[in-house]
């Protein structure tokens, strides 16, 4: 598949829902830099990212050839990256314990500058997998915004992959809707038009994209 083709497809669920525009995250983790760089010219500004030190070695370069990057974390975040991530990154998706809220916050505030947020939910309640606990949504997005004082724009899941989607993206709708957030990170490349229908904004889309990835690269599970 290529770059067009998803986006085709893209439009027409949009279309097909009736609702506005969702953000197209091509994720270049793992990829190798020729392939990003066609993505580039190609016009696309808006990729994803699993891990910080792999974006320091790939992005300031290409930011320095191609004009109006967005960057967006969507793996894992350790409290000692949150510095260079905030140098680099426009939007965190894997917000998911106070101990990382904290040092945003305290980050955050010595900047003046946010990124877009989101907490992640593990809605499968993996034991494996990362992310807040369904229960505890609730309770986490409101110690975020009031002890923390962090912009939280939304919720952002992984769904299991023995599952139906649709069940988590509906279940991530439901609390997101409960808390007032407007932000959902959810749909992938074999899932994204379910996604949408069901209120995503924000879909990160890799393989379909850039071709699979390079044997024996550390490729991660945020993005399918």
């Amino acid at each position: 598949m290529s770059l067009s083709e998803i986006k085709a497809r893209v439009d027409l669920a949009v279309k097909n829902a009736n609702r506005p525009p969702v953000q197209l995250i091509a994720v270049s983790k793992v990829q190798p830099d020729e392939r990003v760089a066609d993505v580039l010219a190609q016009g696309h500004r808006v990729f994803g990212e699993n891990r910080v030190q792999e974006a320091q070695g790939k992005w300031p370069a290409f930011k320095e050839r191609f004009d109006g990057v967005t960057l967006h974390l969507i793996g894992p975040l350790q409290t000692n990256k949150v510095k260079p991530a905030l140098d680099l990154f426009d939007a965190i998706h894997t917000l998911d314990r106070p101990k990382l809220a904290r040092k945003l916050a305290a980050e955050i505030q010595a900047r003046g500058q946010a990124p877009e947020l989101f907490i992640q939910v593990n809605t499968g309640e993996e034991p494996q997998k990362a992310g807040v606990l369904p229960a505890d949504v609730d309770a986490f997005v409101q110690s975020c915004q009031t002890e923390f004082d962090l912009p939280i724009a939304g919720l952002m899941t992984i769904p299991p992959v023995s599952e139906e989607p649709s069940l988590h993206f509906a279940l991530l709708r439901k609390m997101a809707r409960r808390n007032g957030l407007g932000g959902l990170s959810m749909g992938m490349s074999g899932d994204f038009e379910s996604a949408i229908a069901l209120g995503d904004t924000h879909i990160r889309v890799g393989s379909a994209i850039f071709g699979e990835r390079v044997p024996g690269s550390l490729a991660g599970t945020q993005a399918r």
